[in-house]
C-alpha cells in the first residue's frame, strides 16, 4: 500500500495517496538505512585492512631490501603491538579473500527463503470493484473487506458467482483495511484512521471499536492473537478483547528486515503475507519472524492484467482449513484463483 502517486481518493499502484513520492521516499530510506549503514561498515573494514595491508608489506619491503642499519631502523620504528595488528590485519584480509573466492558471484545466502512454487486448480469470478484489502474464509464462507475513501465495504461473498450476498458499508470517511474472524467476531481494521471496527457475524452489526497506534493494512489470526501488519517489515500482536499490544516479530528475509507487508493469513502455522507492489507471497515463521519461502505470483498478475487492464496489485491470501483449500486475489482482480503451493 504505497509507491505510487495520489490521484484523487484512490489508493490503488497509480493513483493512492498511502503512495505518495514523500511517504514512499519515507520507507525507502527507512528500509534501507539498515542495509546501507551496513555496507559502509564493511566497506570501510576493508578500506582499512586494505591500508594497512599495502603499509605492511611496504615497510616488510623496505626492511628486507634495505641496508642493514635502514634494516633496523623500519624495525624498531614499529611497535611489537603495531607489528602484532600488521600481521594479524594482513591475516585476516587473506582470510576474507580465501573465502570470498569459495563463492561464486550470484550465490544465495544460506538462508535465503525457498522457492514456493504453486499451481491454479480452481477460478472463480471477483468483482472489479473490489479493492480487495482483506481475504478470508470462516465455517465455509468467503469473507472480504475492501478499501477506498466512500468505497469501503465488508461483505460476505458466494464464491461461486462473486456476488456479494451480505455487506456493509463504512462511513466515506475511513479507508477500510485487513479482516479476520475470531470466535464469530469480525475485525476490521481502517488505514489512517487507526480505529478497529468490531462486528457481529450474523448480522454485521457493530458491536464496539478501539483505536490503535499504528496504520491498518492486513490483518489476520492464530487463534488466539489477532495479528496486524502496518506496511512495514513489523508483524504486531494484540488481545482480541482489549486490542492490546502483546508482540511485535520483525520479520527477515535471508537476515535482513522485510518490508510493505499487507494482506495476511495464518496457515496451518505460518504467516502468510502478500508484499504490497510486488508480485511475492511470503510464507513466515511467526516465532522467528523468518521468510522461509516465497511464492512469485508474476504470471498470475500479468493474467489478471491481460482480462482487465485496471486489475492491480495481488492482495488476498485466505484459507479454509476445513477443506484445505487457499485462495489467491488481488485489488480489482476480475478473478479469484484456488491455489495449491509446493515447497
Amino acid at each position: 500500500m504505497c509507491h505510487s502517486c495520489e490521484i484523487g481518493n484512490s489508493k490503488g499502484l497509480l493513483g493512492n495517496e498511502k503512495a505518495s513520492q514523500g511517504y514512499d521516499s519515507e520507507m525507502k530510506f527507512s528500509t534501507n538505512k539498515v542495509r546501507k549503514s551496513n555496507i559502509i561498515f564493511y566497506s570501510n573494514i576493508h578500506i582499512q585492512i586494505a591500508t594497512v595491508f599495502s603499509l605492511y608489506h611496504s615497510t616488510l619491503f623496505k626492511a628486507l631490501t634495505a641496508k642493514p642499519a635502514a634494516s633496523a631502523y623500519f624495525c624498531r620504528n614499529l611497535s611489537h603491538r603495531q607489528m602484532k595488528k600488521l600481521f594479524f590485519l594482513a591475516a585476516l584480509f587473506s582470510l576474507t579473500a580465501c573465502k570470498n573466492e569459495d563463492k561464486p558471484a550470484g550465490t544465495p545466502p544460506a538462508n535465503a527463503p525457498k522457492s514456493m512454487s504453486y499451481s491454479i486448480v480452481g477460478t472463480y469470478p471477483h468483482d472489479t470493484s473490489s479493492y480487495t484489502q482483506g481475504l478470508l474464509i470462516y465455517n465455509g464462507e468467503l469473507y472480504e473487506g475492501t478499501g477506498n475513501y466512500g468505497k469501503s465495504k465488508l461483505k460476505k461473498v458466494d464464491l461461486k458467482t462473486g456476488k456479494s450476498q451480505q455487506e456493509i458499508s463504512l462511513d466515506p470517511k475511513f479507508f477500510g483495511e485487513g479482516v479476520t474472524i475470531l470466535n464469530d467476531t469480525i475485525y476490521q481494521l481502517t488505514w489512517k484512521e487507526k480505529t478497529v471496527f468490531v462486528y457481529a457475524l450474523k448480522d454485521f452489526k457493530k458491536i464496539k471499536e478501539f483505536s490503535i497506534d499504528i496504520e491498518g493494512w492486513g490483518l489476520t489470526t492464530d487463534g488466539k492473537s489477532l495479528i496486524a501488519s502496518n506496511g512495514s517489515g513489523d508483524l504486531f500482536y494484540y488481545e482480541p478483547s482489549t486490542f492490546k499490544l502483546t508482540k511485535t516479530q520483525t520479520v527477515t528475509e535471508a537476515g535482513s528486515p522485510t518490508f510493505n507487508l499487507n494482506e495476511l493469513e495464518y496457515i496451518d502455522g505460518f504467516v502468510y503475507a502478500n508484499q504490497y507492489t510486488y508480485p511475492y507471497i511470503f510464507k513466515i515463521n511467526p516465532n522467528t519472524g523468518e521468510i522461509v519461502a516465497k511464492a512469485d505470483l508474476t504470471q498470475m498478475w500479468d493474467r489478471a492484467k491481460a482480462l482487465d487492464p485496471n486489475a492491480e496489485v495481488p492482495n488476498g491470501i485466505a484459507y479454509d482449513p476445513a477443506a484445505k483449500k487457499i485462495y489467491i486475489t488481488g485489488k480489482l482482480w476480475p478473478e479469484l484463483y484456488e491455489v495449491q503451493f509446493g515447497q
